[in-house]
């Protein structure tokens, strides 16, 4: 992966991603995956950071959030910081538990959220993890697709919206989206030895 993209903006979007060094499990046990999305929650109210979609899978996370503050390091310095402090301190261990600094996407428009929520989402697929998204539990997914209040904290009415302005019709529409394939233009941006920093319109980019 290339170097994140170290200028920050308010209300920006970022993709963020992490990986476990060394081949290293980030979250070997159900208390791992739930403590860190706990974290996330906690991180959420401190820093004043909307969480849009997450995918915890063992090895390696992917977060959507959009930081209001132009605060994204001191977000991810804290949720990783405090992480692998929590992790030393189970396994009885010390040092660094990722690669290094988190890999940062800056992120265009609505139709470039929409495309990622379903990246995200569909990581378990893409991985053989699960053949059903609603079958697992470490992913914003079920958050999506439930009215239930524990899900409040999810900043997830700001993408349900950009389907349709019809809260009966939006639950339907994104089941529909993420279950077709992600796009070709998102594939190949993924596939590339070196990530790009920004993921938008040529215009954007330009910006």
């Amino acid at each position: 992966m290339s170097r994140s993209l170290r200028i920050e903006f308010p209300d920006a979007w970022y993709h963020v991603m992490n990986r476990a060094r060394l081949g290293q499990e980030a979250f070997p046990a159900r208390e791992d995956y739930s403590g860190f999305i706990e974290l996330l929650m906690d991180a959420s109210a401190m820093f004043n950071m909307r969480v849009a979609a997450y995918c915890l899978m063992a090895g390696h996370y992917h977060l959507l959030i959009q930081t209001h503050d132009a605060n994204l390091s001191r977000c991810m310095r804290h949720i990783n910081g405090v992480y692998t402090q929590r992790d030393n301190a189970r396994n009885g261990c010390d040092g660094t538990l990722f690669r290094g600094r988190y890999k940062a996407i800056l992120v265009d428009g609505d139709p470039y959220l929409l495309e990622l929520v379903r990246y995200i989402h569909r990581n378990p697929l893409k991985a053989g993890i699960t053949d059903k998204l609603k079958d697992y539990s470490w992913s914003s997914h079920k958050g999506y697709i439930s009215k239930a209040k524990k899900w409040d904290w999810l900043y997830k009415n700001y993408i349900l919206d950009i389907f349709s302005e019809d809260k009966d019709l939006q639950i339907r529409a994104y089941r529909r989206f993420v279950s077709i394939e992600d796009s070709q233009e998102l594939i190949r941006f993924y596939s590339k030895k070196n990530i790009p920093s920004i993921l938008g319109s040529e215009k954007f980019i330009n910006q």
